[in-house]
């Protein structure tokens, strides 16, 4: 009898247990659901404004409009309105669909100076996630190596190679999130937006022409240098030769 009462009174434990936890998950999905679908008004460039553009100017052009984000998708620092910005520029250029951001505007004095291209080099930007640029830890001045994740043309075989050995980062800026679009297995699909961001490299001809190409044919990650990161091309890596 007392056997049978532990069992009972187990039973009932494990089902308040259950209970408390099925309330936790379905408050965290239902907070999950709103920071999904929630949205807010910020203002977004509608045309390209270019670097030392007033505020007044771009708004004249009609340059400047107001855009619905999702919550989670606001950037820091996104304005909802101009007041206080009059008479700032901005200090870099901001393409179409941009959030403008606070950082992004300043006084005439403080537009942003040439790029300190290196004599003999260019300078040429691309556009990478949050992963492919290494969280966000990459800066002006700092070294990095290029890979490409690309498929085989000749076999159609998914790869992973390095694509340039060390070149030094000029500049780093936001660019508009990219909405991408996943399927569950019941088919029923969802739309996130992911936050991407523009890397300025400085390169030689060569360099920026497979840079260039391989951006187009594929997606580039920045491994982040130091002084004593040893860095090796070869045939990269494959299915084939993934484990080996």
């Amino acid at each position: 009898m007392d056997r049978r009462r532990l069992l009972i009174a187990a039973a009932a434990l494990v089902a308040a247990l259950g209970t408390v936890l099925v309330v936790v998950y379905a408050r965290g999905a239902d907070q999950r659901a709103e920071d999904r679908f929630e949205s807010v008004e910020v203002l977004v460039a509608t045309q390209p404004i270019a670097a030392g553009e007033t505020v007044e100017t771009a708004q004249a052009a009609g340059k400047i409009g107001t855009g619905s984000v999702a919550l989670r998708d606001r950037l820091d620092g996104a304005l909802t309105s101009l007041d206080g910005h009059a008479g700032q520029v901005a200090l870099v250029a901001i393409q179409p669909g941009e959030q403008l951001l606070t950082a992004k505007l300043g006084s005439s004095s403080d537009a942003a100076a040439p790029l300190p291209i290196p004599p003999g080099a260019m300078a040429v930007s691309v556009n990478l996630t949050d992963a492919a640029r290494v969280s966000g830890f990459l800066s002006p001045g700092a070294e990095v190596a290029v890979f490409l994740n690309g498929i085989d043309q000749q076999n159609g075989q998914a790869f992973t190679r390095l694509l340039l050995s060390r070149v030094t980062v000029l500049g780093v800026g936001s660019a508009a999130p990219v909405a991408t679009t996943t399927t569950d297995d019941t088919g029923a699909q969802t739309v996130e937006q992911l936050p991407r961001t523009l890397l300025t490299i400085a390169v030689d001809q060569k360099q920026a022409q497979k840079v260039l190409f391989a951006s187009s044919n594929g997606e580039l990650a920045f491994a982040l240098l130091n002084g004593d990161s040893e860095v090796r091309s070869g045939k990269g890596v494959t299915a084939q030769n993934l484990f080996r």
